[in-house]
């Protein structure tokens, strides 16, 4: 009975170890996979800050774009008016 009890301890314990190893092998994968991942995020951040300013420039350049883009309408459309009330 003490042998079998033995063997049963052995067995137990290579298989536990062999859950242990798999688990720690499981666990530095998703170690380096937060890694990767912070990095990714890192550079996604730093690039967001470049850009950020930009995309304020371009709205100000917008914003310049529709004005002339209303005044030119508006004198189109005067110059429309006046060239039909020659005509009539």
């Amino acid at each position: 009975m003490t042998s079998v009890g033995t063997v049963c301890w052995g067995a137990c314990f290579w298989w536990m170890h062999l859950i242990s190893k798999k688990q720690n092998f499981l666990l530095d994968q998703l170690r380096e996979q937060g890694r990767r991942i912070e990095k990714v995020s890192k550079l996604e951040h730093d690039l967001i800050k470049e850009v950020h300013p930009q995309v304020g420039e371009i709205r100000e350049g917008m914003d310049a774009v529709v004005a002339a883009v209303k005044e030119n309408t508006e004198q189109n459309s005067q110059v429309s008016r006046a060239k039909t009330s020659l005509h009539l």
